[in-house]
């Protein structure tokens, strides 16, 4: 599922979208109006469940779902068969935020972390090496991603995402398995000095 380029399996395409309008109703205007509400409801679902971005992951199960019909599968019930893709999204969520948590809290806290002048210098010599062995494009993934503080980050990261083509889960995704490489290339190279 992970690719180099933006991720066009998962866009929404119009006759992707067609067909998931005819399942929900055979009166188009009709269809609208019940897709909107089933949008709205499934906002509310992953807001109740403690989503972090309720309308991209209610966004995310649409284009599941609407794939899903695209490819052929006959779905009697739609909005059913949405809120189950739903509850299955719910647990990756909630898996993703688990890992972040776990990632962020082995970070160091303190300055006390950094011993001496000389592991700092080490530290940063190893996070260069380990970002030149990244492709050109998920390097500047990465280093945008973490750029600016609290409310510029988050404006940063959508506006990340939009030039990729992404929605904001999927870009957080990429950088949390870029991260972990990252962080594991580190640990190599950290071992590999302290063994010279």
């Amino acid at each position: 599922m992970q690719t180099s380029r933006p991720d066009r399996a998962n866009l929404l395409t119009q006759a992707a979208f067609d067909r998931l309008l005819a399942a929900l109703d055979c009166d188009r205007e009709q269809a609208g109006a019940k897709y909107t509400e089933l949008r709205e409801q499934l906002c509310r679902f992953f807001t109740w469940r403690g989503c972090p971005d309720p309308e991209d992951h209610a966004d995310e199960t649409i284009n599941r779902t609407a794939r899903r019909l695209a490819g052929g599968e006959q779905i009697a019930d739609v909005r059913g068969y949405a809120f189950g893709v739903a509850r299955l999204l719910v647990l990756e969520v909630h898996r993703q935020e688990e890992r972040k948590r776990l990632a962020l809290a082995e970070l160091p806290t303190t300055d006390e972390a950094l011993k001496d002048t000389g592991e700092e210098e080490t530290r940063l010599r190893c996070l260069q090496n380990c970002l030149l062995k990244l492709s050109q494009g998920n390097r500047e993934l990465i280093v945008q991603y973490y750029q600016g503080e609290r409310s510029a980050k988050i404006a940063n990261r959508r506006q990340l995402a939009a030039k990729l083509s992404l929605s904001l889960n999927t870009l957080r995704m990429r950088a949390l398995r870029l991260r972990e490489g990252l962080e594991n290339c580190m640990r190599e190279c950290m071992k590999s000095e302290e063994d010279l």
